[in-house]
């Protein structure tokens, strides 16, 4: 069994350092493409379509070029390689992710929360109480992690019993051990 346990996870991690590195790409491009940048590459044009874009030399406020530079210095540590020249990046919550007013950066660890025993909770657009709210997570939904908390605030996505995608947003609910029929990760 410990044999078969090292197989996976030997064989899992390039595909969660893909997805990693994926979801770091679309964030950092988000805000470049927030701030007004013209992407060049297939893949660039394929997920932000250039609408409205001013040029290739645009200018990030103070946190966003804090958070673009913190990208980066995760990126460089995995050595990502993300394919430009594919038209697809294969990430689940990219709609609901151009909804919000502040965007996660995804951590290597995962966690989940399977089967939410409470009652409806909110999921905001950012990691403050006045954010908009874009989502909720219901009884028997899966809650997911994988991304650094801010401040006290999680964002978090959802899923129904069957893994797929309900919905996405920040929260700063602590989650207990009786909040979930179980914990993963």
């Amino acid at each position: 069994m410990k044999r078969l346990i090292l197989i996976c996870l030997l064989f899992s991690t390039p595909v969660l350092a893909d997805d990693m590195c994926h979801d770091l790409w679309f964030t950092r491009n988000l805000l470049m493409d927030r701030a007004g940048y013209c992407f060049g590459s297939v893949l660039g044009k394929a997920v932000f379509d250039n609408a409205g874009c001013s040029g290739k030399s645009v200018s990030l406020d103070r946190r966003g070029q804090a958070l673009v530079n913190r990208i980066r210095g995760l990126e460089k540590d995995l050595a990502c390689k993300v394919d430009t020249a594919q038209p697809v990046l294969d990430l689940d919550d990219t709609d609901i992710r151009r909804r919000l007013s502040d965007l996660p950066v995804r951590d290597e660890f995962e966690s989940a929360c399977i089967g939410w025993r409470l009652d409806p909770l909110p999921l905001r657009s950012g990691h403050s109480a006045g954010a908009g709210i874009v989502g909720e997570i219901r009884r028997g939904d899966s809650v997911g992690f994988r991304h650094y908390a801010v401040d006290g605030w999680n964002y978090v996505t959802v899923t129904d019993r069957n893994w797929r995608l309900k919905s996405a947003g920040w929260t700063d609910a602590a989650f207990g051990m009786n909040d979930c029929e179980q914990f993963a990760g």
